[in-house]
């Protein structure tokens, strides 16, 4: 889940478009390709998105997400043994941020778990958990989690399907957006609580409409992630739009997330890094006695300490720092660059990198090349942007 997303070298003649692709190219939306889909990656352009979502209201497609249902009795238990965090710390209408995990502790991908609580299906009531996965590794963590899992006796489906919409609405105004659009207070809604409401103020397609609401997002912002069918979800978007909600592409979201100092899967970790070196050791309960996969590897890590953390870096001036730039300190090149942008809001250049632990205190002074000079940095406390 670097700076805003560059066209292939070559791209492909296949790509994947969601159900909102001819939707967002009338919106004026600049298109290119992106984990294999043909996405905006801005519409106004990207300063004014960004600042629409940090002062008022933008919406994204973010269709290419893929979704999965997992029911079955103990699903939790089950799913428990791929994820080092404990599942049991949420409860029905919760969720939280997790990582899947492969044997040496790396990361698989990142992923939200929601807790669904009994719920009836075809097969009658079942516990019933939705997972939320990036677009680049849907097949493969699909394909993964089935062979975990199914021989368990859990069910797994593709809770939104090549026609569903999942649209991104985010900022300040975004609660009473969508409390106009459904009728009722949402104040009782938790950050990471999520709920199914229907679209009482809908218009269109979208009139009466269930929606899967999740008070979740990726900017740093308060804001909601809505799961509808096709036809509600196009007549949602054009009546956001109408209404004078901000549409926003790959671009902003990008700019925003890392504002937030929220990890893209692929930059800031993959599958040779583990949470404890990606800064994300307050995803691992390792006090849990449940087993996962990758513990072992965790609990060594731990125990002996991480060489190399990821750490937020401001540079100095106005250079950019880009994805694989490398990092120097005292003169010597020690790590490289994940990600870094412009911040819109804080008028700085900002970026993440991983570091040798002795250089990844806070204040300590840094360099990243860049053109072949070295640009005065230091390190900083993350997220770079805190709302309110």
């Amino acid at each position: 889940m670097a700076a805003a997303p560059q066209p292939d070298p070559a791209p492909s003649t296949d790509l994947r478009r969601t159900p909102l692709h001819g939707a967002a190219r009338a919106a004026g939306g600049r298109l290119v390709p992106f984990a294999g889909w043909e996405m905006a990656v801005q519409f106004a352009g990207l300063v004014a998105e960004h600042t629409a979502v940090r002062q008022a209201c933008g919406v994204f497609d973010i269709s290419h997400m893929g979704v999965l249902v997992l029911r079955g009795d103990g699903v939790k238990d089950a799913l428990q043994g791929l994820v080092p965090s404990d599942l049991f710390r949420i409860g029905p209408g919760e969720a939280c941020y997790t990582v899947l995990l492969n044997d040496a502790g790396g990361i698989r991908d990142d992923l939200i778990v929601y807790d669904r609580g009994r719920r009836l299906g075809p097969e009658g009531e079942r516990d019933e958990v939705v997972l939320v996965i990036n677009a680049a590794c849907a097949e493969a963590d699909t394909a993964w989690i089935r062979s975990q899992l199914e021989p368990a006796g859990i069910a797994i489906a593709d809770r939104k399907g090549p026609e569903g919409i999942l649209l991104a609405l985010q900022g300040p105004e975004a609660p009473a957006r969508l409390e106009a659009l459904v009728g009722e207070s949402l104040a009782g809604l938790p950050r990471f609580g999520h709920r199914d409401l229907v679209l009482q103020g809908g218009r269109g397609a979208a009139a009466g409409a269930p929606v899967f609401a999740a008070r979740t997002g990726y900017t740093g912002e308060d804001g909601f992630e809505l799961l509808l069918e096709r036809d509600a979800g196009l007549a949602l978007w054009e009546q956001l739009l109408a209404e004078g909600v901000t549409p926003c592409g790959l671009g902003a979201r990008d700019t925003l997330r890392l504002e937030a100092a929220m990890h893209l899967y692929g930059n800031d970790m993959d599958a040779a890094t583990t949470p404890l070196e990606a800064s994300l050791g307050w995803l691992v309960h390792l006090e849990m006695p449940a087993d996962f996969i990758g513990r072992a590897a965790l609990e060594r890590q731990s125990a002996d300490g991480v060489t190399r953390r990821l750490v937020g870096v401001r540079l100095e001036g106005r250079a950019i720092a880009r994805h694989g730039y490398p990092v120097l300190h005292n003169g010597a090149v020690v790590g490289e660059v994940t990600s870094g942008t412009w911040s819109p809001t804080l008028g700085q250049a900002i970026a993440l990198a991983y570091v040798p632990t002795a250089a990844a205190k806070l204040g300590t002074a840094l360099a990243v090349e860049i053109r072949g000079k070295a640009e005065p940095a230091a390190v900083v406390k993350r997220p770079f942007y805190r709302r309110g």
